[in-house]
């Protein structure tokens, strides 16, 4: 399961401390032309060592093309392309190599496979990511010719949550701050707190807000491929992420139907809309052509600066003391990835309703 997609379909290959991470993507429509400044920049929001409040990794994280383009236009062929792994210190995981680490994939790896690569978690790093993000720029490049845009941001941090709605928010100032969140205010604190918990050798984790705007009605399928359940499933095979909702979501509970039902009316364009969009843009599995939006929410990550009992490998029992660079907090980071596997799954499922681009 390295492949992800129906008709886009993106394979993505390599391991934290290998030569390279890389990926295959495919379906992806002739003749569109290719900004290879714009991906690059998708891959400099998600590489480390961006502020004091992500990893001190210092990684270029620059992007080689192999295939599928020609001239600065996609072929509809494969499209081929690698990131080389400049920056590695594996030594720092030699401790690792036989212990288990806390909320880490190394037992469950060991169990599935027998083997394991234990420098930076090899496949199940996020630096995998990166064959993520670069899919996904793509795919938002496609996306713009149909005028559909998707814009991601840090709503929550521990306790310091945003409270205002995404309708309040000017999303053009995500990148303003090295949390990315729109509203400067909760963004120093958000900071703030980071810096604290890093200050105790601890990390905390938070929410990421994701609004896909302009979006056609009629996107997805009616039984078992649900475009909130693809979106979820996108969502949940980021690594750390560890819930999904769209919509009002698990607040939605508390309401009546009659304080929440999304009621139709007629637009100024003639188009049916709704009044409100208490469902998040999906009703019936089906896109409505209101906003989409909706929140994955992360755990802290499971490296921190403090002693932690554990396992090695025997299943004796010892301490273990955490080195090498880590992130206090992904969400800065996971913004990106957010984005771009939003941005895989609507494409994906405008080419499943639509042979060829409007």
């Amino acid at each position: 399961m390295n492949t992800f997609g129906n008709i886009f379909r993106l394979t993505s290959f390599g391991e934290s401390h290998g030569e390279a991470i890389g990926g295959i993507i495919d379906g992806c429509p002739a003749g569109i032309e290719i900004n290879k400044e714009f991906i690059q920049k998708e891959l400099d929001r998600r590489k480390p060592g961006q502020s004091e409040i992500t990893t001190s990794r210092d990684e270029p994280d620059k992007v080689e093309f192999l295939s599928g383009i020609y001239e600065g236009k996609t072929m509809g062929t494969p499209i081929g392309f690698t990131v080389k792994n400049r920056n590695q210190q594996s030594s720092d995981y030699e401790h690792y190599k036989n212990v288990y680490r806390p909320s880490h994939a190394d037992f469950t790896y060991r169990e599935k496979y027998l083997i394991r690569d234990h420098r930076g978690g090899g496949r199940s790093s996020a630096r995998e990511t990166i064959a993520r993000v670069v899919g996904g720029a793509v795919a938002k490049i496609v996306l713009q010719k149909l005028k559909i845009k998707i814009i991601a941001y840090t709503s929550q941090v521990g306790p310091v949550r945003l409270e205002r709605p995404y309708t309040d928010l000017d999303l053009k100032t995500v990148d303003a701050t090295p949390i990315r969140c729109p509203d400067p205010v909760s963004a120093e604190k958000m900071i703030r707190y980071i810096r604290q918990i890093k200050e105790e050798g601890d990390t905390v984790g938070g929410i990421v807000t994701c609004v896909c705007e302009g979006v056609p009605a009629g996107l997805g399928e009616p039984v078992f491929g649900k475009l909130h359940a693809a979106l979820g499933n996108a969502m949940l095979s980021i690594n750390a992420a560890k819930g999904f909702e769209y919509g009002l979501g698990f607040d939605g509970v508390q309401y009546k139907g009659s304080e929440i039902n999304d009621r139709f009316y007629r637009r100024s364009d003639g188009k049916i809309g709704t009044i409100t969009n208490h469902s998040g843009g999906i009703q019936g599995g089906i896109s409505t052509g209101e906003p989409i939006y909706f929140r994955v929410a992360f755990k802290p990550v499971a490296t921190i600066m403090k002693d932690q009992q554990t396992v090695n490998e025997e299943g004796e029992t010892i301490i273990l003391h955490a080195k090498g660079r880590h992130d206090p907090c992904v969400l800065p980071r996971a913004v990106p990835i957010v984005e771009a596997m939003a941005a895989m799954v609507l494409l994906d499922y405008y080419l499943m309703n639509k042979s060829v681009l409007l």
